[in-house]
């Protein structure tokens, strides 16, 4: 097995994993927390599961004028997705290879749900003394490990790991 088919079959399973891990919460969340903003469980004092749609992008931003652009959104992270894959296919580190699937598999959860449902189901509302997180769900928690791995990886240098 090559170094590039290793690097890819890692990101190929960071990516499914992140992926299933995604939807599987999500299509959890929307049986157990229904109907949305009104079923709260608090799981810890700081944590709670709580159903809701996002129609913006990051952390509901734009909300009321990304709502009728799913499309554009759904296009503009396939655009994202087709950047990741090329970095991917040049990159020379099996870490970077992990972080890079995490991130597209968050990425591609994300856009399964704009284009079933036309808003991203999100349900993690960490909270502390009446502040809330924006709520989210496993595919951004996919997507920020990634981008911290990267991060992490491009501190360690550029210089490929001898085997």
């Amino acid at each position: 097995m090559t170094r590039r088919s290793t690097r890819l079959l890692i990101a190929g399973a960071a990516a499914l994993l992140a992926f299933l891990v995604d939807q599987a919460t999500k299509l959890w969340a929307l049986e157990a927390l229904w109907p949305p903003y009104q079923v709260v469980v608090e799981v810890l004092p700081v944590w709670n599961l709580r159903l809701g749609f996002n129609t913006g992008v990051t952390f509901g931003m734009f909300r009321d004028s990304a709502a009728g652009a799913v499309w554009a959104l759904v296009l503009v992270k396939l655009g994202v997705v087709a950047v990741l894959l090329r970095w991917l296919w040049r990159g020379e580190r099996r870490l970077e290879a992990f972080a890079l699937g995490l991130v597209i598999g968050g990425a591609l959860g994300n856009v399964l749900d704009r284009v079933r449902i036309g808003a991203v189901v999100d349900f993690l509302d960490w909270h502390y003394r009446g502040w809330h997180w924006p709520t989210f769900n496993m595919a951004d928690v996919a997507i920020v490990c990634g981008v911290a791995l990267l991060l992490f990886a491009s501190l360690r240098g550029t210089t490929p790991r001898t085997p």
